[in-house]
């Protein structure tokens, strides 16, 4: 007999929550993470019966995401940011890019996301599991049927090569800091207003500007204020309102009163290390809830 509903959904509801945001670093993708964590759901439905607790329901249920997500991988390119595939004209499907994904959580920054999309599906897996979710080793083992002394060593190859593909910066201030809350006011009020100065005031020497879905983007300050002041056109063009992504301030935006997408800015001590635009209208409702005082 098939187990009740309530007692089904006590007993998994409360990972919800974590099992998307696994998946999404597993996947590079809310959309994907999403469907990820529904087709968790069905499967742990329907064998709920048979589930026997011999592990938690925590660790059966990320066993379960894991296989789903890894099946998703099968065949598939892995997204990436512009910055990450070379700088070349053209646009690319949504498909190929790392999505934004709204959560205050300083360890699914955008970088850090696209970073782990370098690494094996096994690599991420383990990685993410000790990590961000802590789980033991012994417990990632039997959840991705290898062994301990696989565990460990995938994890030091991971770590090792995250490391130099999204290396962790110290000088990150969150989005509540006043620090970035002046750095979002600047890039809001620069196209709201359309003086590109507010906005180069706070940029870093270093800043790049990745605009999706196009391949092309743009390294270094001198690179990026002509497309910058290109794009602020009139007053009143642009309207926008704070946010937060990947744990980054960010704002979504509207052009000529049209949903436009989403920008995420790299807040850091000295200025705005980076802006990824989303030119994805659909962003704007996804991401409806407003940054909180």
């Amino acid at each position: 007999m098939a187990a009740p509903h309530a007692e089904f959904d006590a007993a998994v509801e409360p990972w919800r929550r974590e099992l998307v945001g696994y998946c999404y670093r597993l996947l590079g993708a809310w959309d994907d993470a999403e469907d990820a964590v529904q087709e968790t759901y069905v499967r742990a439905w329907r064998y709920w019966d048979t589930f026997e607790h011999r592990s938690s329901v925590r660790t059966w249920l990320h066993r379960i995401a894991t296989r789903v997500a890894f099946t998703a991988m099968e065949g598939r390119q892995r997204r990436a940011l512009p910055s990450g595939l070379g700088n070349s004209d053209g646009f690319l499907p949504w498909s190929a890019w790392v999505q934004p994904y709204a959560d205050d959580r300083d360890d699914l920054r955008l970088a850090l996301v696209a970073g782990l999309q370098t690494l094996t599906p096994s690599q991420r897996a383990v990685l993410v599991l000790r990590d961000v979710f802590a789980f033991p080793a012994p417990e990632v083992a039997e959840l991705l049927d290898v062994s301990i002394g696989a565990v460990k060593s995938t994890l030091q190859r991971a770590r090792a090569r995250l490391a130099r593909e999204a290396p962790r910066p110290d000088d990150v201030v969150e989005p509540q800091d006043p620090i970035a809350r002046r750095q979002l006011d600047a890039y809001v009020k620069a196209f709201e207003t359309a003086d590109v100065g507010l906005l180069t005031a706070v940029l870093r020497a270093d800043a790049s500007l990745e605009l999706l879905p196009g391949r092309r983007w743009f390294d270094g300050v001198a690179q990026c204020v002509p497309v910058l002041t290109d794009a602020v056109g009139a007053p009143g063009d642009w309207r926008m309102e704070p946010v937060v992504a990947n744990g980054q301030p960010a704002a979504r935006v509207w052009l000529h009163g049209e949903p436009m997408g989403l920008a995420v800015l790299d807040s850091r001590a000295d200025g705005i290390a980076s802006i990824t635009v989303f030119g994805e209208p659909g962003l704007v409702g996804r991401f409806a809830q407003p940054l909180v005082e």
